[in-house]
């Protein structure tokens, strides 16, 4: 599936090759090579091989190929057009892989910023194509999606539906990530005209929006579907430059969603600012220009994988919890709270069942 990566700080800046290409389990290497602390047993963090649990071996041993994407923040807008107050994000797309992409390369060397979300793609069948890699913007507003919105086409109709008219314009793909990142700004703004695209909206809303969103796409899969709709995956993050929410979460009774962990600590030794290092804690870092005394500022990255080995740095985000970070950077992790008679059942649960009659 596909693999995402968001950087959110107060106060330190982190430069994008840093967390994006440098580690040796960075996102630009999540094409093929996966470290998932937690899901797997450590000895077989990199080998899906012998896993007994199908859903992880499937997820995991697919190659993110179909495209990239980056949105990072910076006020240079509002240094010069009044009307403009905060970060705006800035983006890039591109339908090669990270490790194909000579100006992602290059664009990363080069840029800093205190808010970033990075993604790498694994089409769930929708074309390949630059408008269908994630993150994706309104005003300034950027969201993501790891997983899918099972039976999609099913419901992509009534979906629509809901969409406040200019969330609904500005959809350019044909992915259903798209269609909910619309359905979010269009529940955050209550509907709201494209000039309340660039306001900004306590953290307690920006929560809500994400829980209804989820809650409607359970909602018109039951409705259209009934007992043939079948589980969602739907790791989602949004943010407005200054605070997120980020949700791991999958609609199944026991099923984990896919993998989503956090951290408050690793950027430490991502930042090469910092002595240390990502790889190995025996690893000096000599282009450091900060010494061991000095302290990183408060900083949170949500990941699909962690970026260090340290397992010690990274907290598994719960099954169907939201993380939420607020503008001083303080991290809530709390339980999405939804009907469970909105749970779906897969295949195998059918087959589980036949096997038991």
């Amino acid at each position: 599936m596909c693999r995402w990566f968001a950087y959110i700080s107060p106060e330190e800046p982190c430069l994008l090759s840093d967390v994006l290409i440098t580690p040796a389990n960075s996102i630009a290497k999540q094409c093929s090579d996966h470290y998932l602390p937690g899901l797997l047993p450590r000895d077989q963090d990199r080998d899906l091989d012998d896993s007994t649990d199908a859903l992880l071996k499937m997820r995991n041993s697919l190659l993110n190929m179909d495209g990239l994407g980056l949105a990072w923040y910076t006020n240079a807008a509002s240094s010069y057009i009044k009307s403009v107050d905060g970060p705006r994000p800035a983006l890039y797309k591109s339908q090669s892989p990270p490790i194909n992409d000579f100006n992602f390369r290059s664009l990363c060397e080069n840029t800093e910023t205190t808010c970033l979300f990075a993604h790498i793609r694994a089409t769930s069948g929708s074309v390949v194509t630059q408008v269908n890699s994630h993150p994706f913007v309104f005003g300034r507003h950027v969201f993501m999606h790891n997983g899918v919105i099972s039976n999609f086409n099913e419901i992509r109709r009534t979906t629509t539906s809901l969409l406040s008219f200019p969330a609904f314009c500005n959809i350019l793909g044909s992915t259903d990530s798209e269609h909910a990142a619309a359905l979010y700004i269009t529940n955050l703004t209550q509907s709201g005209p494209k000039e309340t695209w660039q306001s900004t909206y306590p953290l307690s809303e920006m929560l809500s929006a994400m829980t209804k969103t989820i809650t409607q796409i359970m909602q018109l899969q039951k409705q259209n579907l009934g007992a043939a709709r079948t589980p969602n995956s739907l790791n989602f993050c949004a943010t407005d430059g200054i605070k997120m929410v980020a949700v791991r979460f999958r609609n199944h009774a026991t099923q984990q969603p896919p993998s989503l962990y956090w951290s408050e600590f690793a950027g430490r030794t991502l930042n090469g600012k910092f002595p240390g290092n990502p790889d190995s804690a025996d690893a000096v870092n000599v282009e450091a220009v900060k010494g061991e005394e000095e302290r990183i500022g408060k900083h949170t990255i949500v990941a699909s994988e962690p970026t260090t080995y340290d397992e010690g740095e990274w907290h598994l985000i719960g099954r169907n919890c939201a993380l939420c970070v607020d503008e001083r950077g303080v991290e809530r992790e709390s339980e999405i709270a939804y009907d469970k008679a909105l749970d779906a059942r897969d295949i195998g649960d059918a087959v589980a069942d036949e096997g038991q009659s």
